[in-house]
């Protein structure tokens, strides 16, 4: 059974930690190897495999490191600006680690950055910076309909996915969804969860991909509230992408 644990890093981001019983494990974007090595020391593990999702340094970063220590296969999507891989992967392709028993698919998930990439198989969904809890990535490199199409694609997995995405914002995601959608009681619900989670000291991921569904607002662009909420902004907003670039550019200045 895969056992994931976070390791967090920086002020807010979190390297996920994957192994099913043995010593061999996988981290997924270590963007500073500290942490890592600290947390692989600490249970006797041993790195075979690092999962990139995108080429941000706070994801990256610490494969070097990480390099001076392990020899494990660095895996990620095709963009120069990532070094160090040792097998570059897309859509459609297969990730298996057989020290681990576990094997994932691979989905490109483009809109954050343009080779954004991610891993889904045994229930769970690491998604990087494409999906958080109640949220999405800021458009840096890509549109809102490749944004809209990346979200469709994740949508469409089990309702039972856990989420496990690259940021501890789930918090502030819920305070500016209220803002949007401030009569979904879903949303209210996993709001009063996720508080309660903060202010005992723990994280609130990973989601289920069954709570974005009904909380998320970047998962209902399409539905009549958050439209509604995005044409009190912008009285061209259409469903969906229309309506996801509506509200992005809203939090990105809330």
């Amino acid at each position: 059974m895969l056992d994931v644990r976070a390791i967090p890093a920086f002020s807010d981001n979190y390297i996920w930690l994957l192994h099913a019983g043995g010593k061999a494990c996988a981290v997924v974007d270590p963007g500073d190897d500290g942490p890592v090595l600290e947390a692989l020391e600490g249970a006797g593990l041993a790195l075979e495999y690092i999962l990139l999702t995108h080429h941000h340094d706070d994801h990256i970063g610490g494969v070097a490191g990480l390099l001076n220590h392990y020899r494990p296969q660095v895996i990620g999507p095709e963009d120069r600006r990532i070094r160090c891989l040792t097998r570059v992967v897309a859509e459609g392709d297969t990730v298996d680690l057989p020290e681990l028993g576990l094997q994932f698919d691979v989905l490109e998930v483009p809109g954050h950055t343009r080779s954004h990439i991610a891993y889904f198989g045994a229930g769970a969904l690491f998604c990087g910076d494409t999906l958080f809890s109640i949220g999405c990535g800021r458009l840096f490199e890509g549109t809102a309909e490749q944004m809209q199409e990346s979200l469709d694609k994740l949508a469409a997995l089990p309702a039972s996915t856990r989420v496990y995405c690259g940021h501890e914002y789930t918090r502030s995601n819920c305070a500016f969804a209220l803002e949007v959608e401030p009569h979904n009681e879903a949303l209210r619900e996993r709001a009063r969860a996720v508080n309660q989670l903060r202010k005992a000291g723990k994280i609130t991921l990973p989601s289920l991909l069954s709570e974005e569904l009904a909380a998320n607002p970047f998962m209902r662009t399409r539905a009549e509230p958050v439209v509604t909420a995005a044409r009190n902004r912008d009285a061209e907003a259409a469903p969906g992408a229309s309506t996801l670039a509506v509200i992005r550019r809203w939090k990105d200045s809330w």
